[in-house]
């Protein structure tokens, strides 16, 4: 996590009465609608390519690459490569199981919170 952690996405959070699991993921981990949507989507259809999941969230390639790469960076997903039976190779992508992603939302959360209890010290 970033050593300053935005604080209006935590605002935004706790303004929500009862925020989803998509808003959460989107708030905690600081992700666009797009990649979260991209998150879920790999949830429902694991090992998906990019070509298979521009269709699906109707996104061209290129923004689906990019969205993919964020989520990779944030640990939510991964990317295999699988190797074609007429050659060459194509890349699919699982997302992190939920189980893991919500302990990575606690872990961020957490250095969140420490960062915000460093800052206090930090007052006269």
């Amino acid at each position: 996590m970033e050593s300053d952690p935005d604080p209006a996405r935590f605002r935004d959070l706790m303004l929500d009465a009862e925020p989803g699991f998509e808003e959460v993921l989107r708030c905690v981990f600081g992700i666009q609608e797009h990649e979260a949507r991209l998150y879920l989507e790999l949830l429902d259809a694991p090992d998906s390519t990019v070509a298979e999941l521009a269709e699906t969230v109707d996104r061209d390639r290129s923004n689906v690459n990019r969205g993919l790469t964020t989520l990779m960076d944030k640990n939510l997903a991964e990317r295999r490569r699988r190797l074609l039976d007429s050659g060459g190779h194509v890349y699919q992508y699982r997302a992190t199981p939920p189980t893991e992603a919500r302990d990575l939302m606690h872990e961020t959360l957490d250095e969140w919170a420490a960062y915000v209890h460093d800052r206090i010290d930090e007052f006269p």
